[in-house]
């Protein structure tokens, strides 16, 4: 499926231990085509304020420079050959301006449009970010992978985890299963499901009417379900120093791949 499209659906979280916390809310994502950002349709705006909008700084080397040559260096580095094909980002647009995204992720195809490599790139409330940059394999239908944590992301998770993903490459459908255990084992599940739409004029209107303050409630359900899990006694973990690099450790340096 060729373009930018548009996959109106939902994010949930369930948190297993101490106790049981569960958090679910309708969002709708762009996935966006990165060699034909110049293309996006009324009223999506690139690099300018508009109803919606995508900005390069928002993403990758996060300065507005070009995002493909970003993400070739980023598998580069990571071992990983660049795969040549199209290269589409996952992502909240902005709206009215604004955007906070926790979790993007790059789709990195090979030319024969096989999912080669994948970038999750996360962010938490503090303004740090990091991504980790992992092989998809050579096997068809959905990808796994395994990666330990290494950034922080909620004051009430520790640092000691590691991330099991399940991603199906987007098509009709979009899901995204992430595992989080630590050492006493499986802590937190969240999933990422939607519907594909495609990305026009109408869809992006029906998509503004139906959550006009989406940005707001992701960023409020974070705060909102923060307070929720301290009121419920959830430990408290200081936020420690980011990781002075912003990509995962080259290859051999960490399991990528299950």
């Amino acid at each position: 499926m060729d373009g930018h499209c548009l996959y109106v659906g939902r994010v949930m979280h369930r948190r297993l231990r101490p106790f049981r916390h569960r958090l679910d809310y309708r969002v709708f994502y762009a996935l966006l085509d990165l060699d034909r950002l110049d293309e996006l349709p009324w009223p999506m705006r690139r690099n300018r304020f508009g109803l919606f909008s995508f900005h390069d700084r928002d993403h990758g080397p996060a300065d507005g420079g070009a995002l493909r040559p970003w993400a070739e260096a980023q598998l580069a580095a990571r071992g990983i050959a660049p795969p040549g094909g199209r290269m589409r980002l996952l992502c909240f647009p902005r709206l009215l301006g604004y955007a906070f995204n926790p979790l993007s992720i790059w789709f990195c195809h090979a030319p024969d449009g096989r999912l080669a490599a994948l970038i999750y790139e996360v962010r938490n409330t503090f303004g740090d970010r990091h991504c980790y940059v992992l092989e998809a394999g050579a096997g068809a239908g959905p990808v796994t992978q395994v990666q330990p944590k290494e950034f922080h992301v909620s004051p009430f998770i520790g640092m000691e985890g590691t991330y099991r993903f399940r991603v199906m490459p987007p098509d009709g459908r979009l899901s995204v299963l992430i595992r989080q255990s630590d050492p006493e084992g499986e802590l937190l599940v969240a999933a990422l499901t939607g519907t594909r739409r495609p990305m026009t004029a109408g869809t992006l209107l029906s998509a503004f009417a139906a959550h006009p303050l989406m940005t707001l409630k992701v960023v409020g359900a974070i705060h909102w379900e923060a307070l929720k899990l301290w009121l419920k006694g959830a430990r408290f973990h200081r936020r420690p120093e980011p990781p002075v690099r912003t990509s995962t450790p080259a290859a051999g340096d960490a399991a990528h791949t299950a």
